[in-house]
């Protein structure tokens, strides 16, 4: 019989990202990455590397791990074959491609591919405008990436490139992303990932390839363009924090990363219930032990609300369990909370595999 008791619900990591670029000789595995040091050590400080900046830009805003997934070449299917080797890379968060635009002609169907996955994976593709771009052609870019709501909604754009010491000493002018990335980290571990990556500064970089205005940055925002600026007084700072969602619930990124959080953590710490049955006592046992989970993610200030009546809800019993459901051996669990604004739910239903029923 299942336990009724509580089972702690462990919060998932939020911050490994995935960096997807041409390697020489590439087209291996995945490679996990914990430091500057160690990724000098197996790829070296190639100087005209976008994928080396963005590495060295992810530790130094913050990032604590990341992993290097190889593609054997720029066109569509050599990053298909490298996101697919991602997939089975668990503990993967955002995914950043440093060379989108190395092949021009493939970046929509490269972009729409990353999109793809990371909107399967409940991951984030940390995308941006090409070097070049005027901030007119910059408003273009999520039209140029034809993503669907579902795609969008996991997709940032981050515009415009970040000039950089360079890791071979000479400057150099790179896509923002790799340093995103890092201040995302930074973030989560000191403020939550619930917290909105914005107004935070850029380390590693000393300038902008173009400087924008308010009036720049404004039709930027209304696509879903997040702007780097330097800011008077503060530096060159993350001044936007959006998805490519055109509206609905998932338009911030900081909402869409905490129900990624969420789902990856209740998702990840209920896998005991596929050797319980699915009966009244395991329904309980795993509605305690996601309300315990959702009330401290609540009094952390994640969720909004007086009460926790008003900043969550979990059902899971009778009623979103059919006899039928039971049979096939699926628990539902359906999850509702309210990042914005109090009892303004969103819906995050989770469905885990169970034993054979009664």
């Amino acid at each position: 019989m299942a336990n009724a008791g509580l089972r702690t619900i462990t919060g998932a990591g939020t911050a490994t990202a995935a960096f997807v670029a041409p390697i020489e000789g590439g087209g291996s595995q995945p490679r996990r990455v914990g430091s500057w040091h160690e990724f000098t050590k197996h790829q070296g400080e190639t100087a005209s590397s976008n994928l080396a900046e963005a590495v060295y830009g992810f530790f130094a805003n913050g990032g604590r791990v990341c992993y290097v997934a190889a593609t054997a070449g720029d066109g569509l299917g050599a990053y298909t074959a490298a996101l697919t080797a991602l997939e089975d890379v668990a503990d993967v968060n955002s995914v950043v491609l440093p060379d989108l635009w190395r092949s021009e002609a493939d970046v929509p169907a490269i972009a729409k591919a990353a999109a793809g996955h990371c909107a399967r994976a409940n991951r984030m593709a940390l995308l941006h405008a090409k070097q070049e771009a005027s901030a007119s052609d910059a408003v273009k870019v999520p039209a140029l990436f034809g993503l669907d709501e579902d795609e969008a909604a996991f997709t940032t754009v981050y515009y415009p490139w970040v000039k950089v010491p360079g890791v071979g000493g000479a400057e150099r002018v790179v896509p923002p992303s790799g340093h995103v990335a890092g201040v995302w980290a930074r973030t989560d571990a000191e403020r939550g990932v619930f917290k909105a990556p914005v107004n935070q500064p850029v380390r590693g970089a000393a300038d902008l390839t173009v400087q924008l205005t308010n009036a720049d940055q404004e039709p930027l925002n209304e696509v879903g363009v997040n702007c780097l600026r330097v800011i008077s007084g503060q530096g060159l700072r993350v001044w936007g924090a959006r998805t490519l969602s055109r509206g609905g619930d998932w338009k911030y990124v900081s909402v869409r990363r905490l129900a990624n959080f969420l789902i990856e953590s209740v998702r990840t710490s209920t896998t005991w219930a596929a050797f319980e049955p699915n009966d009244a006592t395991l329904q309980a046992s795993l509605r305690a032990s996601v309300t315990t989970f959702l009330t401290d993610q609540w009094r952390q200030g994640a969720l909004v609300g007086s009460t926790p009546d008003t900043a969550f809800f979990v059902v899971c019993d009778e009623s979103n369990n059919p006899p039928e459901s039971v049979a096939a051996g699926k628990v539902v669990m359906d999850i509702g909370v309210a990042p914005v604004r109090p009892a303004e739910f969103i819906r995050l239903p989770i469905v885990q595999n169970t034993g054979t029923g009664q």
